[in-house]
C-alpha cells in the first residue's frame, strides 16, 4: 500500500490537491472497480428496461418511457447508485488512512437516508438559483447572456459551496443539515481556487471519455458492421467501463480537496481526530 498521509498534515497547493487525488486513484482503483461499476449499471436501470423493450439505446436516454415500472427502476436506480457510490467513497478513506478495507457497503446503507436528504437540500439550492437566472430571460441578445452569466454567479458560487457535504456526510458521520453547513464553513474564502480544482479534474475526466469513445469507436467500426445488438452491447459496456474508472476519480478528487480544506480551515489536530474515526 501506498504511503499516502490523510488527511493532510499541512494546506496544499492545487498542485498537491490534484496530486493527492491521483495518488488516492492509484491506491484505491481496482479496489473500488466493483462497487463503481455496481454503482453505474444501478443508474442504467431504467436505460436498460426500456432497451429491454424494444427501444434503441439512443430512444432510452432521448425519450424514457413513462409508466410506473419506468420510475420504480428510476428511484431504485438513485438509490443504489447513491449506496455503491458511498462505498466507493469510503473503501477509498479506509485505504489511504490506513485503516482495514471491508465493511463499506453496509455503512454506506446506513447514510443513504442522511444522503438522501442533503440531495433533497442541493436539488432545492439549485432550483432557487435557477429562480434567481430566470430574470435573464426577460431581456434579448447580449444584455441577456450577460445578465444570464452574472445571475449564474451565486448558483456557481453555492454548488461549490456544497461541494464537501456527501465526503463531510460519509468521512465524518453526520445528518444532512450539519453536513451541509461544513460543506459551506470549509470551503469559504475559496471559491476561485475549488473552480480552479474542480476545472483541472472536470478536463481530465473529458479527455478519459474522449479516449474511451474513440476506442469504442474503433471497436464498432471493426465489429459493428450495423449490427444493433452488437452496437448496443458495446456502448452498455463502454458506459459501465468509463463509470467504473472515472467514479474513483472524482471521489479522490473530493477526498483532496475535503482533507486539504480540514487542513486548512480546522487545523491538522482536528484532522487527525477525524482520520481516528
Amino acid at each position: 500500500m501506498q504511503n499516502i498521509p490523510y488527511p493532510p498534515p499541512r494546506p496544499l497547493s492545487v498542485g498537491e490537491v490534484l496530486d493527492l487525488s491521483f495518488r488516492i486513484y492509484r491506491a484505491s482503483v481496482i479496489s473500488c472497480l466493483l462497487f463503481a461499476a455496481l454503482g453505474v449499471i444501478m443508474n442504467q436501470l431504467p436505460k436498460l428496461y426500456a432497451v429491454g423493450g424494444g427501444a434503441t439505446v439512443m430512444e432510452s436516454v432521448m425519450r424514457p418511457t413513462p409508466g410506473l415500472a419506468y420510475s420504480s427502476l428510476a428511484l431504485a436506480g438513485a438509490l443504489l447508485g447513491l449506496l455503491f457510490n458511498g462505498a466507493v467513497v469510503l473503501r477509498q478513506y479506509h485505504i489511504v488512512s490506513g485503516q482495514p478495507a471491508g465493511g463499506e457497503l453496509a455503512a454506506s446503507a446506513r447514510r443513504v437516508p442522511g444522503m438522501l436528504l442533503l440531495l433533497l437540500l442541493i436539488i432545492l439550492m439549485v432550483v432557487v438559483g435557477v429562480m434567481i437566472v430566470a430574470p435573464a430571460f426577460l431581456f434579448g441578445g447580449t444584455t441577456r447572456i450577460l445578465a444570464g452569466v452574472l445571475l449564474c454567479l451565486p448558483l456557481l458560487y453555492g454548488l461549490v459551496a456544497i461541494s464537501c457535504s456527501f465526503t463531510a456526510m460519509l468521512v465524518a458521520p453526520m445528518g444532512a443539515a450539519g453536513a451541509f453547513a461544513r460543506s459551506w464553513r470549509l470551503t469559504s474564502g475559496n471559491f476561485w481556487r475549488l473552480v480552479l480544482i474542480f476545472s483541472v479534474g472536470g478536463v481530465i475526466l473529458l479527455v478519459l471519455y474522449l479516449l474511451t469513445s474513440g476506442v469504442a469507436g474503433v471497436i464498432l467500426g471493426i465489429f459493428g458492421r450495423g449490427d444493433v445488438a452488437v452496437i448496443t452491447a458495446t456502448l452498455a459496456v463502454v458506459i459501465v467501463a468509463v463509470g467504473a474508472l472515472a467514479i474513483p476519480f472524482y471521489t479522490a478528487l473530493g477526498l483532496a480537496v475535503f482533507g486539504d480544506l480540514t487542513a486548512r480551515k480546522e487545523g491538522t489536530d482536528l484532522a487527525q481526530r477525524i482520520a481516528a474515526t
